[in-house]
């Protein structure tokens, strides 16, 4: 099992025409992420700021990340909270790609300090 420097240091790759990972290869790397949860087909969890706008900043390094990584997850913004969804749409369901995003996020939101 990879850490999750190890791998938010991996970059998202194209998906198409692979099936979706199995709950038990999602159940191992969901390990690696604290605080994210393993739903049916995607992993998803809120983060907690302590205004709004330090919320919204994340969601912007985190719009950055997307887009370096060509791999977006929905993101909700709330008062002081930011829930981050991530999915492989065109496997309809978990990817490494989602992992390797959420390593990243779950990366920059400690580098905020907030985590």
């Amino acid at each position: 099992m990879p850490s999750i420097e190890e791998l938010a240091s991996k970059k998202s790759v194209e998906r198409r025409e692979v099936p979706p990972m199995t709950k038990r290869e999602a159940r191992e790397l969901a390990r690696v992420l604290p605080g994210w949860n393993l739903m049916d087909g995607s992993i998803e969890k809120e983060f907690h700021f302590n205004s709004y706008t330090d919320g919204l900043d994340f969601a912007y390094s985190v719009g950055k990340i997307a887009e370096e990584q060509d791999h977006h997850p929905d993101i909700l913004i709330k008062w002081r909270r930011v829930k981050l969804t991530l999915s492989t749409h065109s496997v309809k369901g978990l990817s490494e790609n989602d992992f390797i995003v959420a390593a990243k996020s779950e990366l920059k939101y400690r580098e905020s300090g907030f985590g």
